[in-house]
């Protein structure tokens, strides 16, 4: 979900702790926009939350850091302050947000095979073939549009939400405001609060943009949102009104999420002419010359021959024209797994920076299609 990829604080928690109460009604925290407005369809009523926590009600106005967030959101924004005072006046500060952003401690070796094995499963492939039968349409439409294959933004989709069955029930509002607040002692925490910081004025923008309640927004315990589980300022620069009912739905609309997520690949390098299979499975060799090809970061750099000349083989002739990155697979006591990877694979780690996360997709992907075909 490093910081994440945009997107990627994609974790989210599915426990149901308590039932929210509806959200109480506020003055729109903004001064009017001059100029005629564009039309837009009016927003749904909102529906009432279903959030994990119900938090603890703290006075954030009181906090000093949050007075000068106001003080410019009203500078730079034109948000009423009393109306934004009345609205943060409303949000909780929810510890489990702080607790489920701490790192983890030091435990088992990384596993590639059982993390795949949480995500290719049957349910999640039904639910895929099911998704993928429903919006077939909108799926070509969106690879014709962007050149992202249905079964990338399927596979991707499944392993984010389960195709909107675990978006997160936290408000957004509360876990925002607290991480940009009271973010736990981190060597990286004056980073991460200010990303938190950021989010939390692109969410205030995008209720005030699409005239939502803030308070109705819920996501992941990070304030990832949706199916797509973006972060709000994701949704700004990469959300796509994709059904075309003149609002950017990532909750509800599954034409909105299959375009959303296939501008944002999309956006970040996929290329429509790499045809897959965009991971190959390799060899490494003895000598170990290899292993400073490791390091080169989250992108494809590596022609064909120089991946041979440092004991990188595989059992097909890769096309001489094509860049690769080499990708290990750690499998806990069992040996390393080891691919070379190329461009399209990569600009999935643009949405959660691991080599698990993008090979999951792509099989996920691929599971999925065969059983569509079968």
């Amino acid at each position: 979900m490093k910081l994440l990829a945009p997107l990627c604080l994609a974790l989210f928690v599915i426990s149901t702790i308590g039932e929210a109460q509806a959200a109480p009604k506020h003055k729109p925290a903004h001064a009017p926009k001059a100029g005629k407005a564009k039309p837009r369809k009016a927003a749904p009523p909102p529906r009432k939350p279903a959030i994990d926590v119900e938090g603890e009600q703290v006075n954030f106005n009181e906090w000093q850091a949050v007075r000068e967030f106001e003080d410019d959101m009203v500078a730079k924004h034109g948000f009423d302050r009393a109306a934004l005072e009345g609205l943060v006046g409303q949000v909780r500060y929810v510890e489990s947000a702080v607790n489920l952003i701490k790192p983890a401690p030091p435990g088992k070796p990384k596993n590639w095979q059982a993390y795949r094995a949480r995500f290719i499963e049957p349910i999640r492939i039904r639910a895929g073939v099911r998704f993928w039968d429903e919006n077939a349409a909108t799926l070509a439409r969106a690879e014709s549009q962007y050149g992202v294959p249905a079964e990338i933004i399927v596979g991707l989709l499944g392993i984010e939400t389960l195709y909107g069955r675990d978006t997160g029930r936290f408000r957004v509002l509360d876990a925002l405001t607290t991480l940009a607040f009271a973010y736990p002692e981190t060597p990286n925490r004056a980073d991460r609060m200010a990303f938190f910081r950021s989010e939390l004025e692109n969410t205030l923008l995008l209720a005030r943009d699409t005239g939502i309640d803030p308070l109705t927004l819920t996501g992941s315990f990070a304030g990832a949102v949706g199916m797509t589980q973006f972060m709000p300022g994701n949704i700004l620069k990469y959300g796509v009104d994709f059904d075309g009912d003149g609002r950017i739905d990532l909750s509800n609309s599954a034409a909105d999420a299959i375009g959303s997520v296939a501008n944002y690949l999309s956006r970040f390098g996929w290329n429509r002419k790499l045809a897959g299979p965009w991971a190959i499975p390799a060899e490494v060799s003895p000598s170990r010359a290899w292993e400073g090809l490791l390091g080169g970061g989250l992108s494809a750099r590596y022609r064909p021959d120089e991946l041979q000349a440092a004991g990188v083989t595989t059992q097909v002739t890769l096309p001489s024209d094509r860049l690769y990155g080499l990708v290990d697979l750690q499998n806990g006591a069992e040996p390393t797994e080891y691919w070379v990877a190329d461009d399209n694979f990569f600009a999935i780690t643009n949405y959660n920076r691991s080599y698990f996360y993008a090979m999951s997709v792509i099989d996920l992907g691929q599971a999925i299609k065969l059983s569509r075909g079968a």
